[in-house]
């Protein structure tokens, strides 16, 4: 089972690594000049110093940009005299430092304290550190955990956030990374994605790579009459799917047994149907999905265990007569097509996430400005995303053309097979090719055993909560 490699771990500062929202609390008790009680919580800790010197001013009225210094003072000077780390926090910091894994300081405070608790801590425990000072907008935006996530050239999905407020837990999880929240003064309630613990007592990197959503990679790939036009083809098949690290394969033109023979020699899960389509899984096939005596073009589905989750997967390949860029009006014969596709979305549960991938013999109304094409817009339409267009959103830089890399110009070269999605996050797509295929005729001896590229798309599955 693949989960995503963790990266990087980014820290919120106060409550989580070191023990100052006590400090905070003072701070703020002796610039209000009276104690506070459980009803100021909400407007004091989590917050920017700049908000609670504004609801200060509206009780005081006092000017709020003279709260803040004060509040920056009166803050800091406790800082530097009473700071004490959250029990674990070291231990961790020292653990992914022997690892190798980066880590972030993220803060809502300020420069100059953040500073002050870098220098009791060490600042090279951390490669770069975010405060209130940084981003046009702190916690609860995401704009910090965002902003700490570029200066480490990483994706948010490949991070933990360590957060010990609900404000903070927001701002990492609109961000996209999974959570670890361990309360400090207010509870928390897990969530998916979010994992509460009690502390950092005992929390191991290999924990913190347990709490990261598992990995879905998925290739769509029509095999070109099951791939007999290729000498030695099966064991080219095989070594692509090697070579690519895919989970899932939605296969087309298999020629009654490719899916099976495939997965034998894998080691893998199968579910045919029909003449033409085959689902091949290193991940257990919990279910079938479809007519299982379905013709030579239609969908077939099946449900995959991923983890803790279920993922649809469906393969699909539309009819491929009066192929469109051939037609002197292209949209004059989609009608055959578009049916099918409907009718491939109406045997789709409603729940998500699901995966649809396949040989739609219909270029994208994504590439094409003016052109409508109906067959992805009906998908889209149904809220499927296109993987390859939301990676790669620039059609003229990328334009993904998977027909044909073996039918060359005047061919027309287009992009006519997807792996689309709904309810899950796209990480990465690309088209893939191996070696440099000949062109029709002359293709027995190509590496490459198809007319058609293959499209592969990598998504993450959100983690479920967890409480210790």
């Amino acid at each position: 089972m693949n989960r995503l490699p963790l990266q990087a771990v980014l820290f919120d500062m106060d409550g989580t690594l070191v023990d100052t929202e006590r400090l905070w609390w003072e701070a703020v008790e002796q610039v209000a000049g009276r104690s506070l009680t459980e009803a100021d919580r909400p407007e004091v800790l989590g917050r920017p110093v700049e908000y609670t010197a504004a609801w200060l001013a509206a009780i005081t009225g006092t000017v709020a940009a003279d709260l803040a210094d004060t509040l920056h003072r009166e803050f800091a000077d406790r800082v530097r005299t009473g700071i004490v780390p959250r029990p674990g926090a070291l231990a961790l910091l020292d653990a992914l430092a022997r690892e190798g894994v980066p880590t972030a300081l993220v803060t809502a405070s300020p420069r100059a304290v953040a500073d002050t608790v870098l220098d009791a801590l060490g600042a090279d425990r951390f490669a770069v550190s975010v405060t209130a000072d940084d981003t046009p907008h702190t916690k609860p935006a995401p704009d910090p955990y965002l902003a700490a996530c570029r200066a480490l050239g990483v994706d948010p999905a490949v991070c933990v956030a360590v957060e010990d407020t609900e404000t903070g837990v927001a701002s990492a999880e609109a961000a996209g990374c999974a959570v670890l929240a361990v309360p400090s003064l207010a509870p928390i309630e897990a969530a998916p994605g979010r994992t509460v613990l009690a502390s950092l007592e005992g929390v191991t990197v290999d924990r913190l790579r347990a709490l990261l959503p598992y990995r879905l990679r998925v290739m769509t790939w029509n095999l070109w009459y099951g791939g007999t036009k290729v000498r030695d083809h099966r064991a080219k098949q095989l070594k692509v799917i090697a070579e690519t690290d895919v989970d899932v394969v939605g296969l087309q033109e298999t020629y009654g047994g490719a899916a099976e023979e495939l997965a034998e020699a894998l080691g893998w899960h199968h579910h045919s149907a029909g003449p033409n389509l085959g689902i091949i899984s290193r991940l257990p096939i919990t279910a079938v999905l479809g007519d299982p005596d379905v013709g030579f073009y239609g969908a077939a589905g099946a449900r995959i265990a991923v983890g803790d989750q279920e993922v649809e997967v469906w393969t699909a390949h539309l009819d491929a007569e009066h192929y469109g860029p051939y037609q002197s009006e292209p949209l004059a014969h989609e009608e055959v097509r578009t049916g099918q596709m409907r009718d491939t979305l109406r045997r789709i549960s409603g729940a998500a996430p699901v995966v649809l991938a396949g040989d739609f013999n219909s270029p994208s109304h994504l590439d094409r400005p003016g052109v409508e094409w109906p067959v992805t817009k009906a998908a889209e339409e149904a809220g499927f995303g296109d993987s390859f267009r939301q990676a790669r959103p620039d059609a003229v830089r990328d334009p993904g053309h998977t027909w044909s890399p073996v039918h060359a110009h005047p061919e027309p070269q287009d992009r006519i097979d997807f792996v689309l999605h709904r309810g899950l996050r796209v990480l990465h797509s690309r088209t893939y090719v191996s070696g440099t295929p000949r062109t029709w005729p002359d293709v027995e001896d190509n590496d490459w055993p198809s007319d058609h590229a293959a499209v592969i798309s990598t998504f993450s599955l959100g983690s479920g909560p967890g409480t210790v």
